[in-house]
């Protein structure tokens, strides 16, 4: 089964979003200031989680963790995206389609892990608050982190084990704006079934299993917090708010990509869209405009600049 890539394919040619100029404009100047905000937002997180001692707790440690995923996750696709488009012939080397490949998948599946330590964070809190701080101590936030970028290694370097070496011969033309895994196995010269299965499998796996695991926990959760009524439930009630929120929007397009992942509709591209360029965005929106702990902490840090720069 072992390819060698006999190909004359030394680049492949991104079709983008739109032929039309004025629509790439448009998309332009939305996807660029989506993309600064995510950015900057971000940053923003992890600078007032550092910054803050209020904030020095698992749930933001793992928050500014998830942030810094978030930023990578954002130059993976959309700096070369804006770039293409004011380029009329967009492509890009086999080798940076191959990276970026691993970089998003990479990045991906450590989210989904991440937001997986999330959930038992807040589950231990809310269900078990007596053993909280002994059990959701910085070595385990720690561990964590750690199996969380090593899931998201290991999920992409499985795709990229058998892509890099398939046979590559003729056509090169991927109708997205990146490096679509699933539409560079189809340009493929050769049977791709066994290896879509595969993909799908894979990837299937990862996420409807993290799913899965997030929604029983915060059913649990919600349970417990329903029984209960006092201000820390209402507290808590609304950071499982922001945290629900960003499973639902994160989850949505992944599990719609991997159940329809080989069966194209024109509705893809825009869900891509907003997989790669909007769900960074996700994190500095819910959990800073929701969290009234994040937003404090943004006043002190406001105010506390203002002073330095007042004297």
């Amino acid at each position: 089964m072992a390819h060698k890539n006999e190909s004359m394919v030394s680049e492949f040619v991104l079709l983008g979003l739109s032929n039309s100029w004025e629509l790439q404009l448009f998309f332009f100047a939305i996807f660029s200031i989506v993309y600064v905000a995510s950015v900057l937002g971000n940053i923003m997180i992890i600078v007032i989680v550092s910054s803050d001692a209020h904030l020095n707790s698992p749930m933001y440690f793992l928050l500014s963790n998830l942030s810094f995923i978030d930023i990578c996750q954002s130059n993976c696709a959309t700096p070369k995206m804006l770039v293409d488009f004011f380029v009329e012939h967009k492509t890009i080397s086999f080798e940076g389609c191959m990276a970026q490949i691993f970089l998003l998948h990479s990045f991906v599946g450590g989210e989904m892990m991440l937001l997986v330590a999330m959930a038992c964070d807040r589950f231990i809190a809310i269900c078990k608050p007596l053993h909280y701080s002994t059990i959701m101590n910085r070595r385990l936030c720690t561990i964590f982190v750690f199996i969380s970028r090593a899931v998201g290694i290991l999920h992409s370097v499985s795709h990229l084990a058998f892509t890099v070496d398939l046979p590559f011969c003729g056509p090169n033309e991927v109708d997205s704006f990146f490096c679509d895994l699933t539409l560079v196995i189809e340009l493929a010269c050769m049977d791709t079934y066994e290896m879509e299965i595969m993909t799908l499998t894979n990837s299937g796996l990862i996420s409807l299993s993290c799913f899965l695991a997030l929604i029983i926990s915060y059913t649990v959760i919600l349970i417990t917090v329903h029984h209960r009524s006092s201000s820390g439930s209402s507290k808590a009630l609304s950071t499982l708010t922001a945290h629900i929120t960003v499973v639902i929007l994160f989850f949505g397009p992944c599990i719609y990509f991997y159940i329809w992942s080989f069966s194209r509709l024109s509705l893809d591209k825009f869900l891509s869209v907003f997989y790669t360029v909007c769900t960074p965005l996700l994190n500095p929106i819910t959990y800073s405009l929701r969290n009234e702990d994040v937003k404090s902490a943004m006043r002190k840090l406001r105010n506390r600049h203002m002073s330095f720069w007042k004297n």
